[in-house]
């Protein structure tokens, strides 16, 4: 139409460094105070309601950098020790998420089990749980490490696909990992493994998802 005014371009959605999604909620009930967390993998920023244009984007860009600066401080936390009961193992995938992830992958619960001997993890993003195999912990812990960011991968791409495979990118002993326990699954399935463990296989490509077991790709 003659004379229209062009529409004017959409705003661009804010992410944090690492590409989480961020969401700024504005609040009659706040007058001063602003808090900021995370949600299902998206970084929420709170502020008064009546803040102007100007105070938003200086507290958004002050509490961004308060949350990069808590996940980092519970990394370094958590790998102090090794993560030996469920709250060490749950404190420590929170670290590894925040470190790789962008604190994007938040599991309900992590726990160790004793009953999975055909995978060392599993993770129902359902309702998401993930669940490591006790056999995992005389390992050394760039593997188990690298058994938690998978499953925390999980939580984000639910099956095997090339969306997947660039999350374990970030870390870097993920071919390393993967090398070690196809070589203790070798060695496992032909006796080799010490008297009486139970045969395992790499257990990775059988992640439970929504209680199904996808395809291997």
């Amino acid at each position: 139409m003659a004379g229209s005014r062009p529409a004017a371009p959409a705003a661009t959605p804010l992410t944090t460094a690492d590409g989480a999604p961020v969401e700024v909620r504005r609040s009659a009930r706040r007058r001063r105070t602003v808090a900021a967390f995370w949600e299902n993998g998206t970084a929420v920023v709170a502020i008064p309601a009546s803040f102007s244009r100007a105070q938003e984007r200086e507290w958004v860009h002050r509490m961004l950098e308060k949350l990069r600066l808590q996940g980092e401080r519970r990394t370094r936390g958590a790998g102090r020790r090794r993560p030996r009961n469920d709250a060490d193992l749950a404190e420590h995938a929170a670290g590894l998420s925040a470190k790789y992830f962008g604190g994007r992958a938040v599991p309900s619960s992590v726990r160790w089990v004793s009953n999975q001997n055909s995978r060392w993890g599993s993770a129902t993003p359902s309702d998401g749980t993930i669940r490591l195999s006790d056999k995992l912990q005389p390992m050394p812990q760039w593997v188990i490490d690298y058994v938690l960011l998978h499953e925390l991968a999980h939580l984000l791409v639910a099956g095997h696909n090339a969306a997947f495979w660039r999350l374990l990118e970030a870390y870097p002993d993920t071919a390393r990992a993967k090398a070690f326990l196809e070589g203790v699954s070798f060695a496992t399935s032909r006796g080799l493994a010490r008297p009486g463990s139970d045969n395992v296989d790499d257990g990775l490509d059988d992640d439970v998802v929504d209680n199904k077991s996808p395809g291997r790709n």
